[in-house]
């Protein structure tokens, strides 16, 4: 492992007790996603900034809001990694209204929020919700009992990424086609043909690349989660480097992770583990120029964007089925 990547494994697995130390009594799995959402900023978690904006959270928000929920940690985060929180959590506060008038409320969709704020300005917002709205009805047209609140989330990166929406729906189904052949959550694989969308490439090119990794991935010693992490594999592939380099690389940040209080056995699981190297390592190549917001890099940025929402969405779904486990295990 280089030097650039130790010190990035490093500062992930420090943010990661950091939080975990002075945020008690939250889903493990979102420990480890407020530790990454610092790290892909090459930042050191700030507590005492977490803290102020966990005050503005609840300021700001009643104590029913979707904002307080299972994703509250990430949210969290994301405001505090922020210059300007009070900006931020405002404009999500606002788009996340105009959502609301296209979509049910759920735990996903203040991070569809939190995404349109990043991405446009207020005077958009609005019609960034319709649009968001027209391809989540393309979605569920394909697919009815797939389509839920948590693809709400990909559907606003289609609507911000200004591709054709049917084509964008056709390319999703052309890959999810490919992708069912190989991956059997039917969930997952349509979740992973979202993200490989917002890609440049055709849909073959990219769900081979995909499966390879996972191949590659698995003989490196990473088994790849086929459930809630598989959409993550979707951004190792898009990224600009061959899958034998990708394989190599999130085999030795997995190998150090293992080592990790928290990462191993008894921690947050293998699977999420080898998620989090991927991350990692997307994180690594995806760099300078890459996540500068301009036309150019429109791509990159959503993908970057992607990667994070990926694993948010993981965590979240992964805490609530835990949740879930304990309720009626105590019933």
């Amino acid at each position: 492992m280089n030097q650039a990547m130790k010190s990035r494994c490093e500062l992930f697995v420090q943010n990661r007790n950091e939080i975990r130390s002075r945020f008690g009594w939250e889903s493990s799995y979102m420990y480890p996603l407020s530790a990454s959402i610092f790290t892909g900023r090459n930042m050191p978690v700030n507590i005492e900034r977490m803290e102020e904006c966990k005050k503005l959270l609840m300021q700001e928000t009643g104590p029913f809001s979707n904002f307080r929920g299972i994703s509250r940690l990430a949210i969290i985060s994301l405001l505090a990694a922020d210059a300007d929180p009070e900006r931020r959590l405002k404009n999500s506060l606002r788009a996340y209204g105009e959502l609301k008038n296209e979509f049910y409320s759920s735990p996903y969709l203040p991070v569809t929020a939190i995404i349109t704020a990043d991405m446009v300005q207020p005077e958009e917002y609005s019609e960034v919700a319709r649009r968001t709205r027209r391809i989540y009805d393309l979605m569920k047209k394909e697919h009815p009992l797939l389509t839920s609140g948590e693809d709400s989330s990909m559907a606003v990166l289609l609507a911000l990424s200004n591709k054709d929406e049917r084509l964008a729906v056709e390319e999703m189904e052309e890959s999810y086609k490919v992708l069912r052949e190989h991956f059997f959550s039917g969930n997952a694989v349509q979740s992973l043909s979202h993200v490989l969308t917002l890609g440049e490439g055709t849909p073959g090119a990219k769900c081979r690349k995909s499966i390879e990794l996972f191949e590659k991935l698995k003989s490196a010693g990473c088994r790849y989660g086929t459930g809630y992490e598989l959409p993550t594999l979707g951004i190792l592939a898009l990224l600009d480097a061959g899958t034998e380099q990708i394989a190599s690389e999130a085999a030795e940040v997995n190998d150090y992770l293992k080592t990790q209080k928290g990462f191993g056995a008894f921690g947050i699981g293998a699977k999420q583990r080898v998620m989090y190297a991927g991350m990692l390592v997307a994180d690594e190549h995806m760099t300078g120029e890459t996540k500068a917001l301009n036309t150019a890099a429109i791509s990159g940025t959503i993908s970057i964007i992607a990667a994070q929402e990926a694993a948010l969405l993981a965590a979240i779904a992964a805490s609530t089925a835990a949740a879930s486990a304990s309720s009626g295990a105590s019933d």
